[in-house]
């Protein structure tokens, strides 16, 4: 994948228990397109994913939530899981940097259970989204039309539904900072 994005800088938010291939798959495929890419969480260190049925490998937190800040990146992606999504969404300053990157109109890419942080966050209502099928109802309940597809945009705002869909989700994530570019530098 070429540079298509060298100068952009890209936050991911996670906390322990965020689904490993969600936040590594996009994370290398943004590095791999010449972004810059840091990991921020509430935990100092490191926070460790959850692959199959198990605990799974450490990743290095490069920035405490507290000192993260919307106006230091370009965009935001938010991996499911089911533990990582449930306990960022009942933490203040989760919600408080999600809003702010919404508030700026920058790119908010959420995957698998992740939805439920815009659904906290109020981004929710009146926009197309998906997520996993399990939490299908709590996205339409917070006003979104819910689609079954593997990918959805609207207005900067991507969702996804499952690991199964990262490559389709990790090519919407780049395709809308470019586009962010693009319209900012008009």
């Amino acid at each position: 994948m070429s540079a298509k994005l060298t100068g952009k800088r890209v936050l991911i938010l996670a906390t322990n228990g965020f689904e490993q291939s969600e936040l590594e798959v996009p994370r290398d495929r943004l590095t791999e397109a010449g972004a810059e890419v840091h990991v921020a969480s509430p935990e100092a260190g490191v926070i460790r994913g959850w692959s199959g049925d198990d605990w799974g490998q450490a990743v290095k937190v490069d920035v405490a939530l507290a000192g993260a800040t919307d106006s230091d990146y370009d965009a935001l992606v938010l991996p499911g899981g089911q533990i990582n999504p449930d306990l960022l969404r009942v933490n203040e300053d989760a919600l408080a940097l999600i809003k702010a990157f919404y508030a700026a109109g920058k790119p908010i890419a959420a995957i698998c259970h992740a939805p439920w942080l815009l659904v906290e966050a109020g981004i929710a209502k009146n926009r197309k989204m998906t997520s996993y099928h399990s939490i299908k109802t709590d996205v339409i309940n917070a006003g979104a039309k819910w689609e079954d597809k593997p990918v959805v945009t609207d207005s900067g705002i991507v969702t996804s539904r499952n690991p199964g869909d990262l490559e389709a989700f990790s090519k919407a994530i780049i395709a809308g900072i470019r586009e962010a570019g693009e319209r900012a530098a008009a």
